[in-house]
């Protein structure tokens, strides 16, 4: 079974849902990103998405950009962040990892040597911000040929039968924008999101994980109920741009949050 699968049966089987959390691959530095990604673990974080740095992260606001800056000065490239699942999956082997970034960045490596690269290294998820369903067909194949899944994005503004589309061609879960805009933004009206999963639920039996928008315990629990995860990422970025004692920083938003949706 897919570790997205298996993570998300044993949080349902338990009445609970998941905490996905966002960082940058290399942001400020590779070692701290791995001392990072186990912090989260150590606090309740179910699924890790890792942001690969690309220098015109059209999706993100200031925060995530400013990461994927920092990333880039150090030089971190897509095998960095290879390199570097691999080496937390010496330790770990059950948290989910999914490469959340931009068409161009794959496929500078080839989309076939990359997802075999990926899979390999112990990737299981695949969140490309600007593929579209109609150019994922290579993408889709290679990624399900590897065993990994392909997760996709959902607005508040997609119609309906684009949403249809979208879901059939999702595997994982579906990640539902809560607000309108970019990452970071800070409009989470809670009423207009159950109204809005509502409706996607009825088109997928996908689990549904909200996004943007969510800081603290508050935004948190605001939406806990209404899907089965949530995804917190600019908070985090903000954390380690702000520098200091960045892993207790980290440790302790990150249980948080896992205390104010399970």
């Amino acid at each position: 079974m897919k570790r997205i699968k298996k993570k998300f049966d044993e949080l349902s089987s338990n009445d609970s849902k998941a905490l996905i959390t966002y960082i940058v691959a290399g942001d400020p530095d590779l070692d701290t990103t791995f001392n990072i990604m186990n912090c989260m673990v150590e606090e309740g974080a179910d699924i890790i998405e890792i942001g690969i740095p690309f220098s015109d992260p059209m999706a993100e606001g200031i925060s995530i950009q400013k990461g994927h800056e920092r990333a880039l000065l150090n030089k971190t490239s897509i095998k960095d962040a290879l390199d570097l699942v691999s080496k937390f999956r010496k330790s770990n082997k059950s948290t989910p990892i999914v490469f959340m970034g931009y068409m161009n960045t794959f496929e500078s490596m080839g989309v076939k040597k990359f997802c075999k690269a990926a899979a390999s290294q112990g990737v299981d998820g695949l969140l490309i911000v600007d593929m579209p369903p109609e150019e994922s067909t290579e993408f889709s194949t290679e990624a399900n040929n590897n065993q990994i899944d392909v997760i996709r994005l959902i607005a508040p503004t997609t119609d309906i039968s684009r949403v249809k589309e979208i879901c059939d061609l999702s595997s994982g879960y579906i990640y539902y924008i809560s607000v309108k805009g970019i990452t970071g933004s800070n409009d989470l009206d809670s009423k207009d999101v159950k109204q809005k999963v509502k409706l996607l639920s009825s088109e997928t039996d996908l689990p549904i994980a909200i996004g943007f928008g969510i800081k603290d315990s508050h935004s948190a629990s605001s939406v806990k109920d209404l899907a089965d995860g949530i995804v917190a990422g600019s908070v985090f970025v903000d954390l380690i741009g702000e520098g200091g004692d960045t892993i207790t920083n980290i440790a302790n938003k990150t249980k948080e949050l896992f205390l104010a949706i399970k």
